[in-house]
């Protein structure tokens, strides 16, 4: 997502301006890039070039409020009440949005005198990586905002949640950049603005970065880095945090510094930064990360991409983490082994894994709902959020916990959810519990400020200030049945704004009231065409009661609000670790439900070299085919890096659409389920771990930067053989197809080599030139591999199976013909195709077809060549009989025969 072109920074020369005008310049000039929702009554508005750029974005009407320098102010707006959806748009399209609210009421305005502005302030600015709201997030993924710092060659990147506290640190180098931001793909970077001179660096940033936000340099420095940091976390020191580098600070700091902009001063509940190492995880740069279609497919739509087949999860949090563990796959095969271990408990455990799902429907986004929360944008359904979340947690650690079954003890993964889940572990949580429980009525307003949510029972205060605000309908009332009969006429208790309660009579009936003696008792207010007004001692006072009533009752509500969400955030790490929790419980159901949907089967991680998958599918293709109600052919694949049990690189022919590609990527997907851990789609499936995935697979050029599809092509052929280890996997698809014939089958051809003999990982390499073929028998650790397609009565049919040997040609005649391509063109290209492959044909007798002739209606008849002088001399050798001289002798008279 890249930013709208931003206008230059507009001053303003206040002079002559009313005094509201005043106040949008001082915050205009704060905040001078973001546009300014200027909070005005009901509507946010927007002045000067705000107003146009912001009309049109979001195609509302943009008009004109006075004048300023003698030229009419711009001015459009947006309903308070409606502006989320606003707001969403904006950001969508990559704007800022500082956002000014009234801070005080007006009538307290007016009380320092009646030309008095309502005291206004920023209280946050709106950025891609900042949301918060339920309205502006995608509940099921993540909304990160990262940071990318170098120091001494060092780089770093971090991430914080902002919506659920988390926040993560990852040390790199310069060139692991890229794959952390792929994986991590945050909605927003923060990056010091020297940095932005690299253009390998800004250009990975534009790839992967989302909306990118340059930051004075200063503010990356280590020790200004750290003051905020410290500040942000409310520590001393960051030993805690263990020893991070200056790059780590660095990035961290940036991270703090637009916190503390963007957030007017509110502290977000956030975790202490988990800290990681480019050798922990998978590595998968972001050319792969498109071709693989892991969460996204290639059009940016979730539906079709791995992550949405095998998504089974209940809750926003266990899709997220299921998301963020697909993303970034692990290298340790112990930590991998414990994912694994929760699953098959799951699978084992059919019945209670049911009876947990369905439970866990009902838990809510706790993380997301203490953030907001936390800063102070939450309500009492966000409470309402962390009651029913913890009460699900505490149900769901008795079932699992008591599952009953002693041979099969909840495995180590599961154990500590079901401690984090327990609230009587943490005498805190289960008071706060207590306390929501018994304090939160049934229906629960968004906001503090509307009322209505705090149970009865629980403050008698409060009750007897509710008492006589909700009675007060039974009081008038009363009230009215007695003036009517002292008045002996028909009059009404109304109410309004303005004047609050007043006795209203119409004006032919009113003439009584004014004089002696109820005079005394009705005192003049207003009069109007059709009726007359008046009020009372009595109804003036019983006025104020009631006034005073529902604004008290109102103010110990939000007491009791922010008594309860104070208690709430100083839990906000038990609650952040239960909900947590609950989503590795989901997470491990969901994927034991989705194996079993599918067939998977535990995969078997370990250190070695190997890949080895039996009877295996694709698990997003074999989903759509099943939903057609076809079947779907499986494959094996064999590799071994150390090249003990299998080839180390296998050339993968056969024609086109016969699913070459399916089956390249079908293996690199298996590789990223397991050490995900997931089940994967296969009778077996033994994986060697695998440090970094590669996949060149599909053609893109950029045009932008004046990159054909073949330059684009040999970009990312580089970037591997560069980068593999003989732990990596790298499926390659077609190389060298972008150029021309010989050139294309010399690139293949030295690329498969160095995979081979350099580079030594596990490679596929699917390809049309049979040519590479022949690599098999040149080098030790080469096999090959087809997929089958047989022609029957003409037609060509594909047969979608792997089989060990070369295929026995391309077929792409007939592919052309199953495209619809007109049979006059397809018959001319046999005829063309035949005389290529003839062996007796020479490539002078091509000059014989006309670039535009049309195909013979009648086959030609074959051509037969007479013996030649080479012919006859061949045929007279004794080869067997022969010395070595004379063998040298014969191929001398041999070339001189080629001569005459």
């Amino acid at each position: 997502m890249n930013a709208p072109v931003s206008p230059p920074v507009q001053t303003f020369d206040a002079t002559g301006a009313t005094p509201v005008m005043q106040q949008f310049f001082e915050m205009k000039t704060r905040q001078p890039d973001a546009l300014l929702f200027f909070r005005m009554g009901d509507f946010y508005e927007l002045f000067f070039d705000d107003a146009i750029r912001a009309a049109a974005a979001l195609g509302i009407s943009q008009t004109f409020r006075g004048t300023h320098a003698g030229q009419p102010i711009p001015m459009a707006g947006v309903p308070h009440h409606a502006a989320e959806a606003y707001l969403s748009k904006l950001i969508r399209m990559g704007f800022k949005v500082a956002v000014c609210e009234q801070m005080e009421d007006p009538a307290e305005a007016k009380k320092r005198g009646s030309k008095s502005v309502v005291r206004r302030d920023i209280v946050r600015v709106v950025t891609p990586g900042t949301l918060t709201e339920d309205g502006l997030l995608d509940a099921r993924g993540a909304n990160r905002l990262a940071a990318v710092a170098i120091r001494a060659g060092q780089a770093a990147v971090a991430a914080v949640e902002l919506s659920t506290g988390e926040v993560e640190c990852f040390s790199t180098g310069k060139e692991g950049v890229g794959p952390l931001l792929a994986a991590l793909s945050p909605s927003e970077t923060l990056v010091a603005d020297r940095l932005l001179a690299d253009d390998h660096l800004a250009q990975t940033l534009k790839i992967c970065g989302g909306l990118i936000q340059p930051m004075p340099s200063a503010l990356s420095e280590p020790q200004a880095s750290e003051t905020r940091v410290k500040r942000l976390y409310g520590v001393d020191t960051l030993d805690g945090f263990g020893g991070l580098a200056a790059a780590e600070i660095g990035a961290l700091g940036l991270i703090a510094a637009h916190l503390e902009m963007t957030q007017a001063g509110k502290l977000p509940a956030l975790r202490a930064p988990r800290r990681a190492a480019e050798a922990d995880v998978m590595s998968i740069d972001p050319a792969t990360r498109s071709s693989l279609e892991i969460d996204r497919t290639q059009n940016g739509d979730r539906n079709g991409s791995l992550l949405a087949a095998i998504d089974r999860t209940v809750t926003p949090g266990g899709a997220r983490l299921l998301a963020s563990r697909l993303a970034r796959p692990l290298l340790d095969p112990a930590a991998i082994d414990q994912r694994l271990d929760a699953v098959e408990w799951f699978v084992e455990h059919r019945s209670l894994r049911e009876r947990l799902r369905e439970q866990l429907k009902g838990s809510g986004d706790m993380a997301r709902a203490l953030a907001r929360l936390a800063l102070g944008r939450g309500g009492p359904r966000d409470l309402a959020c962390l009651r029913d979340g913890l009460k699900t947690g505490e149900k769901l650690a008795g079932m699992v916990g008591g599952s009953g079954d002693p041979l099969s003890p909840p495995p180590v993964e599961l154990e500590g959810a079901l401690a984090a889940l327990t609230p009587s572990l943490h005498q805190g949580v289960s008071q706060l519990l207590n306390t929501l429980e018994a304090g939160l009525g049934p229906d629960l307003p968004a906001l503090a400020r509307d009322g209505g949510f705090v149970a009865p029972g629980i403050r008698p205060e409060l009750d007897q200030a509710r008492a006589l605000r909700d009675d007060s309908r039974r009081v008038v009332a009363a009230l009215e049945q007695r003036l009517i009969q002292e008045a002996g006429i028909s009059l009404k208790i109304r109410h309004n704004g303005v004047l609050g309660y007043f006795v209203e009579a119409t004006a032919g009936k009113a003439d009584p009231l004014f004089q002696p003696p109820l005079n005394a008792t009705f005192i003049h207010r207003q009069t109007l065409a059709n009726q007359v007004r008046f009020t009372t001692v009595e109804l003036a006072d019983l006025d104020a009661r009631i006034a005073q009533a529902a604004e008290r009752a109102l103010a110990m509500e939000v007491a009791a609000y922010e008594d309860w969400r104070a208690e709430a955030c100083a839990l906000a790490e038990p609650i952040q670790a239960a909900a947590e929790a609950l989503a590795r419980l989901d997470v491990a159901s969901s994927l034991a439900e989705w194996s079993e949907d599918a067939g998977a089967v535990r995969p078997i991680v370990d250190k070695s070299l190997a890949f080895e998958a039996k009877a295996a599918r694709h698990p997003v293709v074999e989903a759509a085919v099943r939903r057609a109600g076809d079947p779907y052919t499986p494959n094996d694949c064999r590799l071994d890096a150390a090249g003990e049990v299998a080839a180390r690189l296998s050339i993968v022919t056969g024609p086109n659409m016969a699913g070459k590609s399916t089956f390249l990527r079908q293996n690199a997907l298996l590789a990223i389920l397991a050490q995900a851990g997931c089940y994967v789609p296969a009778k077996n499936f033994r994986l060697g771990v695998v440090d970094r995935l590669f996949s060149r697979v599909g053609a893109g050029d950029d045009l932008a930067r004046g990159r054909s599809t073949f330059m684009m092509e040999m970009v990312e052929t580089a970037a591997i053989l560069t980068q593999a280890t003989p732990r990596s996997l790298v499926i390659l698809d077609e190389i060298g197809r972008g150029t021309a014939t010989y050139d294309g089958l010399a690139i293949a051809w030295a690329c498969a080599e160095s995979l081979h003999d350099t580079n030594r990982c596990r490679a596929l390499f699917a390809t049309h030139y049979h040519e590479l073929a022949t690599l098999e028998e040149r080098m030790a650790h080469v096999s090959n591999l087809s997929l089958r397609a047989k022609e029957w009565n003409g037609d060509l049919v594909f047969l979608h199976e792997a089989a060990d040997g070369p295929a026995d040609r391309s077929y792409g005649v007939q592919v052309a013909k199953l495209a619809g391509v007109p049979p006059q063109v397809v018959a001319r290209a046999k005829e063309v195709l035949d005389r290529l492959e003839s062996k007796t044909e020479s490539p002078a007798r091509l000059d014989d077809l006309p670039l535009f002739a049309a195909s013979a209606p009648v086959a030609a008849a074959p051509v037969v060549s007479a013996p030649s002088a080479v012919d006859g001399a061949l045929k007279e050798l004794d080869v067997d009989g022969m010395s070595p001289r004379e063998a040298l002798e014969a191929l001398y008279r041999l070339k001189g025969l080629l001569k005459t």
